[in-house]
C-alpha cells in the first residue's frame, strides 16, 4: 500500500502580524498543507527558510506579501528563488498593477492573487505552485494579457520548433512538466530542456511569462475558468 503524500510545507511572509497569523490560521486547516513557519520580511524569511531546511522542513511554497518595507516582496522573491530554486513562491498583494505583475514574475514569482481572493483561492494558487502551475487572479491575468511587452516581440516564432511550440502549448494550459512529459511521451528532463529553450528564444524570464505569451499568441484557449 503507497504511503500518503506528505502536505505541502508552507511559508507565510508578511510585514503585517494580523494577516500572517489569518493566512496561518487558514492554511493550516486544510489537510494537504502545512505552515511550517512565517516570517516579516525578506531577511527573517531567509533565516527562516535556511532553518527549516536544516531541520530538513524545507517550505515548498512560500505565500509572499508584495507591499513591505524595507526590502518588498519583489526582491525577497528574487532573493528567495536565487538560493532556493526549488521553492516556489505566490504572490499576494493588494495591488494588480500590470508593471507590479510583471515585476513579481520576472522575480520568479509562479503565482500571482489579490489580497481579496478567497482563502480557497490561496490554497489552490499554493497546491497550483507546488505542481509548477500557472495561478493568476483572473482580473490580473486579463489586465497583463492586454498589456504584455516583453522582448518575445523582437524575436520570430518562427524560431520556435514544432515540439517546442506543442510545449509551450500545454504550458500555456496550466500543466506541469510530468503532465507533459506524459502528454507528449517524453522524460521530464526533457521538458525542463525544451522550456528553458522557450524562455530563451522568446526572451522571457519565467514559466508563467511563457504561459501567457502563450495565451496572448492563441496558442491556448482562454474561458471563464482560464486557460484550457
Amino acid at each position: 500500500m503507497p504511503e500518503p503524500e506528505s502536505p505541502i510545507a508552507v511559508l507565510v511572509v508578511d510585514d503585517h502580524a494580523v494577516v500572517r497569523r489569518g493566512l496561518w490560521g487558514f492554511l493550516d486547516t486544510e489537510p494537504d498543507l502545512e505552515v511550517v513557519g512565517d516570517a516579516d520580511g525578506a531577511a527573517q524569511a531567509l533565516e527562516q527558510i535556511e532553518r527549516l531546511d536544516a531541520a530538513g522542513r524545507r517550505p515548498d511554497v512560500v505565500v509572499m506579501d508584495l507591499q513591505m518595507e524595507p526590502v518588498d516582496g519583489i526582491e525577497s522573491t528574487r532573493q528567495i528563488r536565487a538560493r532556493y530554486a526549488d521553492v516556489e513562491v505566490v504572490a499576494l498583494t493588494s495591488f494588480g498593477e500590470p508593471d507590479r505583475v510583471h515585476a513579481a514574475l520576472a522575480a520568479g514569482a509562479s503565482g500571482y492573487l489579490l489580497k481579496d481572493s478567497d482563502a480557497d483561492e490561496v490554497a489552490a494558487a499554493v497546491r497550483a505552485a507546488h505542481r509548477g502551475e500557472l495561478q493568476l487572479d483572473p482580473a490580473v491575468a486579463r489586465r497583463l494579457m492586454d498589456t504584455l511587452q516583453t522582448a518575445s516581440e523582437s524575436r520570430e516564432t518562427a524560431e520556435i520548433t514544432s515540439r517546442e511550440a506543442d510545449v509551450l502549448r500545454l504550458v500555456g494550459a496550466g500543466k506541469a512538466n510530468k503532465e507533459i512529459a506524459a502528454d507528449l511521451h517524453i522524460s521530464e528532463r526533457t521538458v525542463r530542456t525544451h522550456v528553458s529553450n522557450i524562455l530563451y528564444k522568446l526572451g522571457l524570464n519565467s514559466r508563467t511569462q511563457a504561459a501567457l505569451w502563450a495565451v496572448r499568441e492563441g496558442l491556448v484557449e482562454v474561458g471563464a475558468d482560464g486557460p484550457s
